[in-house]
């Protein structure tokens, strides 16, 4: 089985030794656009491209509102902040995610709590979050907050991530998270152009983040958004994360502790022209995702498939393997034999950082933990 997939990725990406997982591409105007940057001097924050860049995002993702920052955790960070969570609180999140999850979390100077995810989404599974939230909390009426029983601190937000892409149940998480009044986050960093019952992801809870590091399905170099419906949290967003800065013609004056999150003009010069390619890309990969299923249904091979009444981007390619052992041995094979492959991510409540926050029963996390592996992902030429 491992020579045959690893002959099956090397034929759908013939002269690339080795495969990489996911590389950038750019198909459309990126230079030109830079070059305009150079030409202009606009080069940082202030310039054309990054009101283009913000237009174009919420246009696609159906956001009313998009402020464009320097990278994803910053995103998340100030999405959570603008949310309510403060210092000492708590942020329930899933286990099975980048660490950059936890870590805005963190930022927030708040601890995240992990709840499981679901096996065939590896999103946060909605019965698990509301099981959690029945037996670990009380609801305070007076402050209208759910507090954690055993450590007496509220629950500020909850953080749903789309795993790979794959939409996870975001209807019913936003539903439970409502009946608790808890925000919901989402981090759609992974899941540009993915969509759940015909909603882009992102855009079904109080705000969502979205990142354009160099492996995501566009990229800016580095860089992230947020996107919500809420003009207000718009408003707090955008003067956060630009040092709180105060219009004025000359005047420097700052009216509140901030952040210099701003994205700069060359990032989202590269934005603008990989949005203007993006539906080229989302086929792309649709396609190539038909290919690895087929694939996988001839030989056997769990393949991960967009959940039900999902639209997936299919950013990374996912099999499921019998264990940790077959794992590992086709990750070896792989590696050594010119196909670039990696497992999912090492659980957030097994990092050092993390090891003593409070968790569920992470059953379906420690099985995908050990059994997922993401196959090579990028544009095919």
């Amino acid at each position: 089985m491992y020579k045959d997939i690893v002959d099956f990725i090397k034929y759908i990406y013939p002269n690339q030794n080795p495969v990489p997982l996911h590389a950038p591409v750019f198909l459309g105007k990126e230079k030109e656009y830079l070059s305009d940057c150079i030409d202009t001097t606009y080069v940082s924050y202030i310039g054309k491209y990054v009101t283009q860049f913000e237009q174009k995002t919420a246009e696609f993702s159906g956001a009313k509102y998009a402020v464009a920052v320097v990278n994803g955790t910053a995103a998340l960070q100030i999405a959570l902040k603008l949310a309510g969570v403060n210092y000492g609180d708590e942020v329930i999140t899933q286990p099975l995610t980048f660490v950059a999850t936890a870590n805005a979390i963190a930022h927030c100077g708040a601890k995240p709590v992990f709840v499981d995810v679901d096996p065939d989404t590896m999103g946060m599974s909605p019965e698990k979050l509301n099981d959690w939230l029945v037996n670990n909390t009380n609801y305070n009426q007076s402050t209208r907050q759910a507090i954690n029983k055993s450590t007496n601190q509220p629950i500020s937000a909850i953080v749903p991530m789309h795993t790979f892409g794959h939409p996870c149940r975001i209807d019913e998480i936003v539903e439970i998270a409502n009946r608790f009044n808890i925000p919901v986050i989402e981090d759609a960093a992974e899941s540009l152009g993915s969509y759940f019952r015909n909603k882009h992801t992102g855009t079904f809870g109080l705000a969502g983040i979205l990142s354009y590091n160099g492996n995501k399905t566009i990229t800016t170099g580095g860089g992230g958004m947020i996107i919500t419906d809420n003009e207000e949290f718009a408003r707090k967003a955008k003067h956060l994360t630009t040092t709180a800065k105060v219009p004025h013609k000359w005047e420097f004056i700052h009216d509140e502790i901030a952040y210099n999150y701003r994205l700069t003009n060359v990032n989202a010069a590269i934005g603008v022209a990989q949005m203007e390619c993006i539906d080229i890309l989302l086929k792309n990969k649709r396609e190539t995702a038909d290919l690895y299923r087929d694939f996988c249904h001839n030989n056997g091979i769990v393949f991960f498939k967009e959940p039900l009444n999902s639209s997936s981007n299919y950013w990374l390619n996912t099999i499921r393997l019998k264990d940790r052992k077959e794992r590992d041995t086709y990750l070896s094979y792989t590696n050594d034999n010119g196909v670039i492959t990696r497992p999912v991510w090492r659980l957030m409540n097994k990092l050092e950082m993390y090891k003593d926050c409070q968790t569920g029963n992470l059953d379906n996390s420690l099985m995908l933990e050990a059994t997922l592996v993401n196959l090579p992902s990028g544009f095919r030429n």
